[in-house]
């Protein structure tokens, strides 16, 4: 009998022990699950609202301008090159205009694509831009062939292409460099400045190797 009460007792005990374990667990998971997810939930929100500031503040009005100046820039000089294939007597030539439109078309996908992020226009592409006298018109666009220019170079054929594209193509490419200075300078949106920083890089070194192809052109 006695032998039987403790065998109760100690399971008794037993269970109790388990419970209570159990219990002090469960109450521990509990309060460190969720602060852990209450942190977790304020990091996200914090995060997300960084973000969203950043977007929101990442870009300003020359940034903008900047793009949307630079795509049609961008589009006139690939249809330049573009003419290049069959109008070009040189392979260095043919080669150069290759490397233009290589490079120049996905930053005008690019740069299309920050527009629409910000919910600005984007132009379309305008061969024959309005610039008069000098092709540096009121638009900003320093560098632009006026019509009549892109007229005559679809007109052009063999050494004579090669020349009016390397003369026109300096001109285009001292225009951009111009216009990616000023986003340099005056830019905030990091991707739009990088770019700016690679266009004056890229085009002053293709404006020396066209100067020189000049130069042989022309001895």
């Amino acid at each position: 009998m006695s032998s039987t009460r403790t065998l109760v007792r100690r399971a008794a005990l037993a269970v109790t022990a388990a419970t209570a374990a159990l219990v002090l667990a469960a109450c521990g998971g509990d309060n460190g699950g969720s602060d852990s997810g209450a942190a977790a939930k304020e990091s996200a929100t914090s995060s997300a609202d960084s973000t969203a500031g950043a977007s929101a503040d990442a870009h300003n009005d020359q940034d903008v301008s900047f793009a949307q100046g630079m795509i049609p820039h961008h589009q006139q000089a690939v249809e330049m090159a573009e003419m290049a294939a069959d109008r070009a007597s040189s392979a260095q030539v043919k080669d150069l205009a290759a490397r233009i439109r290589k490079a120049q078309d996905p930053e005008i996908e690019t740069m299309s694509g920050w527009l629409k992020a910000w919910g600005e226009d984007v132009p379309l592409a305008m061969p024959g831009m309005d610039h008069s006298g000098g092709h540096s018109g009121g638009s900003g666009m320093a560098g632009m062939m006026d019509q009549k220019d892109m007229d005559e170079l679809m007109k052009a054929s063999g050494k004579a292409f090669d020349t009016m594209f390397l003369t026109m193509m300096v001109e285009h490419h001292e225009g951009a460099v111009e216009m990616a200075t000023t986003e340099k300078e005056k830019g905030q949106y990091g991707p739009a400045t990088d770019l700016a920083d690679a266009i004056i890089t890229a085009q002053t070194a293709e404006i020396q190797e066209m100067n020189k192809l000049l130069g042989k052109t022309g001895s």
